[in-house]
């Protein structure tokens, strides 16, 4: 495994920022030593070389992509550049798209900006069956 091993191998942070996960590679860094980023089953730090046919598993709340390493990049280019670099898996994909649909169809449940007004209150009251 002399140097085409070596030339296809890239930082795990270095491939984060490339495959446009993160806007920057600090940011790739923080996630992959928080414990969000896992290889191959094991959790890595950031300086870990990361080849095609490695298994990326990456945890960005409230989704979790699961990924095969496809590509390495050592700069970050395009979008359609980016997605060469990795395939994610069916299953992730479902459970993503499940989650993004459940989330979708929840209930908004925003916070009032303080006090109610007078008006508000009286609402209230209807709802509650008051006056």
């Amino acid at each position: 495994m002399g140097s085409e091993g070596a030339a296809d191998a890239v930082r795990l942070d270095k491939w984060l920022w490339a495959a446009r996960f993160f806007k920057t590679r600090s940011a790739a860094t923080e996630a992959v030593t928080g414990g969000k980023v896992e290889v191959n089953g094991d959790h890595a730090k950031p300086a870990r070389a990361v080849r095609p046919g490695d298994m990326v598993t990456l945890r960005l709340a409230p989704f979790t992509w699961e990924l095969a390493v496809t590509g390495t990049a050592e700069r970050r280019g395009s979008a359609a550049q980016a997605e060469t670099l990795y395939r994610e898996t069916p299953a992730s994909l479902a459970a993503r798209t499940a989650l993004g649909d459940q989330l979708r169809m929840a209930p908004d449940v925003s916070v009032s900006a303080g006090r109610p007004t007078k008006q508000d209150r009286r609402a209230m009251d209807r709802l509650r069956g008051r006056k």
